[in-house]
């Protein structure tokens, strides 16, 4: 991936972002072992290494602007090679914040895993705030062997801070190809009064929170049934193609969601749930 240069200036408020950051993350097998092969932080983006208590590399991604607002840009790169392992999340929820008029904050994001490699990406929350405006797209690059599981939960406010979303913008684009032909494509548009959007029932019926869960894997049918058995009547798991499972989860908040959603990540996991997620 090339470098993040910080964009140029917005003609109409001659202002700069407000912060910017580029991190990739590569990892090899190494005998039994996965080992970090590469690591390039830059800016904002910063990725630690917790002590391994599964077969993947752990790494845990950090945004040290604190949030992410409009003019912001990051970029993130994660990529395991032939046989390597690695899972990845994020050190707390990240907050999409307040944008000026016309601005956004823009994460993108790729995943690269090569034959018989296992990637997961599972970060913690997203938690859009009134008046927020984000745009994020992920791809992804695998094999008919590779194992890759994307987990992306958010929030809609804080309910118990009396915070009701009436005004923001939000974005989010998947693209994941097997051996270079696109196997899966999901696109979220949600804008204006997002609280009345999702309020309706053919869209969320009143869910204050949400998660798509991508696993694209060979036994990926396998989890089918008991995925089901787990999932209140808010959820849904469909099985796309022969080795694509995907799941949509509703929850009136963010507590909610957790409930349903650790069980879906212990359960596709082949690593513990990282321990930022019970902090």
């Amino acid at each position: 991936m090339t470098r993040l240069d910080p964009p140029a200036l917005t003609p109409a408020t001659g202002r700069q972002p407000r912060a910017i950051g580029d991190l990739v993350v590569s990892v090899r097998r190494d005998g039994s072992q996965t080992r970090l092969d590469g690591l390039r932080q830059m800016g904002s983006l910063k990725a630690l290494f917790p002590r391994r208590y599964g077969p993947a590399v752990e790494t845990v991604f950090l945004n040290t602007a604190g949030g992410l607002t409009g003019g912001d840009r990051m970029r993130m790169s994660v990529r395991a090679d032939e046989g390597a392992a690695i899972q990845i999340s994020s050190q707390a929820a990240e907050r999409a914040y307040r944008a000026q008029p016309g601005s956004e904050a823009r994460l993108d994001v790729h995943l690269s895993a090569g034959a018989n490699a296992a990637l997961a990406w599972i970060p913690q929350e997203t938690l859009l705030f009134d008046g927020a405006a984000l745009r994020r797209r992920l791809t992804a690059d695998i094999t008919g062997t590779s194992r890759l599981l994307i987990v992306e939960p958010l929030i809609l406010g804080r309910p118990a801070m009396g915070e009701v979303v009436r005004d923001a913008a939000f974005h989010d684009r998947w693209q994941v190809r097997c051996d270079g032909s696109l196997i899966f494509a999901d696109a979220v548009n949600l804008s204006g009064d997002l609280a009345a959007r999702l309020d309706r029932p053919g869209i969320a019926g009143g869910a204050g929170a949400m998660a798509s869960v991508l696993l694209a894997a060979p036994e990926a049918e396998a989890h089918l049934p008991p995925l089901r058995a787990l999932l209140p009547d808010t959820c849904g798991a469909s099985l796309i193609r022969d080795g694509l499972l995907f799941l949509r989860l509703l929850a009136p908040d963010g507590f909610a969601l957790r409930k349903i959603l650790i069980p879906v990540i212990e359960a596709l996991s082949l690593s513990p749930l990282p321990k930022v997620w019970r902090l």
